[in-house]
């Protein structure tokens, strides 16, 4: 059984190039942004000199509070980059083995149709963030590198105001809990995808987003009532997971900080989060979704 998975995950992963071709593609356009605004800021010689000083006369807390801001924002480009790739992989997973009849050749295997299903969920739920979280990691450190350069070049003492202050272990802990918590948390969502991925002729983005907007709509104008918006909005925008205090990290007063204000860690209640009803009651719509889904591909006629 754990054979065949990792052989199915590393067929979706040969079949799906945008798995790795996406994270490696924002990685690249990132570092060059970050060499392309070093070399620019280079031109303002006695602005850089000044800010130099500032930033070496300021605590470690601020230090830190700059590159976890800087660190959060490359971070929620990937996750937004992930989650697009998440949806397209799961509404074309399914769908694009019928249209192209190749669900002939795969039946043809000995794996079942609840292997290859599953090995599609665990792509689209593990394989695909760790993967951008992984390139996220990585961005950060060339990020590092190219500053730290930057600041030799400038005459500043780069292991001070660079690696010293820089929050590797605290962004990269909470960025591996939010790569694991929220695909989880939005997994009613990839059971539907993969579910209409599996019974649709055409069309699978419009078959899947048409239902999530019309449905609470007509919901709040028939009934009065918020149940779909509260389990399709109010669930997407509110995981009840984090609360990271921007304003604190965004200080512009230099007043003294807290360790903790500027820890994306300690804004993580992962108590609160596994404690969440609606966590457990999504992760059994998605079972049900991902049920639909190997029932629908083990009896649909592709023949």
């Amino acid at each position: 059984m754990i054979g065949h998975q990792m052989a199915l995950i590393r067929r979706e992963i040969w079949e799906h190039r945008s798995i790795y071709v996406t994270p490696l593609a924002i990685a690249i356009v990132i570092s060059l942004l970050t060499l392309t605004g070093q070399v620019s800021v280079s031109a303002f010689g006695e602005a850089v000199d000044l800010g130099m000083v500032g930033a070496s006369n300021i605590d470690d807390a601020h230090r830190r509070a700059v590159l976890t801001g800087a660190f959060s924002v490359v971070t929620t480009i990937f996750a937004f980059g992930a989650w697009i790739v998440m949806v397209f992989y799961s509404l074309d997973t399914l769908y694009a083995e019928r249209k192209d009849k190749s669900i002939l050749f795969w039946r043809s295997l000995p794996v079942t149709d609840a292997e290859t299903v599953i090995s599609k969920l665990l792509t689209v739920i593990i394989v695909i963030p760790i993967t951008f979280l992984v390139a996220a990691y990585v961005t950060h450190l060339v990020m590092l590198i190219l500053t730290s350069l930057w600041v030799i070049v400038q005459g500043g003492n780069a292991a001070h105001l660079v690696w010293r202050s820089a929050p590797l272990f605290d962004n990269w802990t909470a960025g591996l809990i939010l790569a694991i918590a929220m695909p989880l948390w939005l997994s009613p969502f990839l059971g539907w995808f993969m579910f209409v991925s599996a019974f649709t002729k055409r069309s699978p983005l419009l078959v899947a987003f048409l239902p999530i907007f019309v449905v609470p709509m007509l919901e709040r104008m028939l009934l009065g009532t918020t149940l779909f918006w509260n389990a399709i909005f109010v669930r997407t925008f509110q995981p009840p997971l984090t609360s990271v205090n921007f304003e604190a990290l965004s200080e512009q007063d230099f007043l003294p900080l807290k360790s903790e204000q500027v820890s994306l860690l300690a804004q993580i209640d992962l108590g609160k989060f596994l404690g969440s009803p609606s966590l457990w009651a999504g992760l059994i719509v998605c079972g049900l979704f991902t049920f639909g889904a190997i029932y629908v591909r083990r009896y649909r006629d592709d023949s």
